[in-house]
C-alpha cells in the first residue's frame, strides 16, 4: 500500500467512524407541547349561559338563607327533596335534624352531611344541587383566582365583581368575556355582538382598558345571570436548538415576531441551523399544520424583514448536522494527526 492510499484509508474509516446522519429535512420531534397540531381552544367563543352553574364551579357556591337546595343521596327522607335554607342559616332534615349550612360553600355541606350520615349508612354519598338562588347569580368561568358563582346584590360593576374575586390568575388573558340572556337587555357597549338565535347578548373587554382609565365605559352593570369568562393567554411555543424551549405568553400581542421570541428563549444553541428555521402553524379546520421556513440569519443581518408569529405557532429551530459532522470528525481525526505527519514524512 503506498503513501497516498493509507492516507485515503484513514480519512474513509474516520469519516465512518463518525455515523453522523445528515437527513435533507429535519423534522421536529414528535412531542409538542399543549396538543400543538388541535385548532386552538383560547379564541373566545359564544357561551349559553345555563340555568345551573357549571360543575367546575358549583362547589365554590357559599350557601345562605332563601337558598333552596335539592339533596341526593342513599337515604330516603331526604333523597331527592328540596329543602330551603332558613333566616338563620339553618336546614330541618329527616334523620339529622337542623344543619347550619349557611356561609358553607356546596361542596363542604356536602362533606359535612357524609359525616352526619355515616351515622345510618356505611358509605353515604351525598350531592347536593342548589335550585333556587337567594339572589340573582353571576357566575365568573375560567381563569380566575376564585371562579364560582357569586350573589348579585344590588347595582355592582363589573370592576367592584372581579376585585371581590380577587381578579384573574396570573396566566390568563387580558381580555374577559361577558354573556348575557337576551331578557336582560343588550349589553350597552358599541362591540357587543347579539345572537338572535341563542338569545344572548356577548362582548370583549379588555383588563387593561378597566386598569387604565378612570371611569371605562367598559364597567358595565353586571344583570342576573351574566357569565363572565377568562381564557389562559394565547402562547407560542419554541423548540429544538435554543437554550429554553416550551411556551411563551403573548399577554394582548396579536403578533409577536421571531426575533422577539429567540430573545425570549434565550437564543440559538451552539447547533442551531439558523438558516432553516421554521414555523408550524395550525391549519383551520385541520389537525394539521403548515410548514414556512425562515432564514433567520438573513433577518439578523437586516437583510430580510422580520417575520410575525401568531398565537399557537411553534417555532422549530433545528440541528445542524454539517457543524456536528465536522465536530465529530475533528473530534476524532485530530489524535489521529500525528501519525499522519509522521507517515508523510517518510
Amino acid at each position: 500500500m503506498s503513501r497516498w492510499q493509507y492516507i485515503a484509508f484513514v480519512f474513509c474509516t474516520t469519516a465512518a467512524m463518525a455515523q453522523v446522519p445528515v437527513p435533507a429535512q429535519t423534522q421536529p420531534s414528535g412531542q409538542t407541547p399543549a396538543q400543538p397540531g388541535a385548532p386552538s381552544q383560547n379564541a373566545p367563543g359564544v357561551q349559553q349561559p345555563r340555568e345551573l352553574p357549571p360543575d367546575s364551579i358549583r362547589p365554590n357556591y357559599v350557601l345562605g338563607p332563601n337558598d333552596q337546595i335539592l339533596i341526593r343521596t342513599q337515604a330516603e327522607e331526604i333523597n331527592e327533596k328540596p329543602f330551603r335554607i332558613d333566616a338563620d342559616g339553618n336546614i330541618n332534615l329527616p334523620l339529622l335534624g337542623r344543619v347550619h349550612a349557611g356561609g358553607m360553600t356546596v361542596q363542604e355541606l356536602e362533606s359535612d352531611l357524609t359525616q352526619r350520615l355515616r351515622e345510618y349508612i356505611r358509605e353515604p354519598q351525598v350531592i347536593i344541587q342548589v335550585t333556587q338562588f337567594r339572589s340573582s347569580p353571576v357566575f365568573f368561568v375560567g381563569a380566575f383566582k376564585s371562579p364560582g358563582i357569586y350573589p348579585l346584590q344590588g347595582n355592582r360593576t363589573l370592576v367592584e365583581m372581579l376585585t371581590q374575586i380577587g381578579g384573574t390568575q396570573p396566566n390568563a388573558s387580558q381580555r374577559i368575556t361577558i354573556t348575557r340572556r337576551a331578557e336582560y337587555g343588550p349589553i350597552p357597549l358599541p362591540s357587543a355582538v347579539e345572537d338572535p338565535e341563542k338569545k344572548i347578548s356577548t362582548v370583549e373587554i379588555s383588563l387593561a382598558s378597566l386598569r387604565q382609565n378612570v371611569n371605562p365605559a367598559e364597567d358595565i352593570l353586571l344583570q342576573p345571570y351574566d357569565v363572565v369568562s377568562a381564557e389562559r393567554a394565547e402562547q407560542i411555543y419554541v423548540t429544538g436548538e435554543v437554550l429554553k424551549t416550551g411556551p411563551l405568553e403573548m399577554g394582548e400581542r396579536e403578533s409577536i415576531s421571531i426575533a422577539q421570541v429567540l430573545t425570549m428563549a434565550g437564543g440559538f444553541s451552539r447547533d442551531a441551523l439558523k438558516g432553516k428555521v421554521r414555523i408550524l402553524r395550525p391549519i383551520v379546520g385541520t389537525t394539521r399544520r403548515a410548514a414556512i421556513e425562515v432564514d433567520v440569519k438573513r433577518i439578523f443581518e437586516g437583510k430580510d424583514n422580520d417575520v410575525p408569529l401568531l398565537p399557537n405557532d411553534i417555532l422549530y429551530v433545528p440541528r445542524s448536522y454539517t457543524r456536528l459532522f465536522w465536530q465529530t470528525f475533528g473530534q476524532i481525526t485530530l489524535p489521529m494527526l500525528p501519525y499522519v505527519i509522521f507517515i508523510l514524512s517518510q
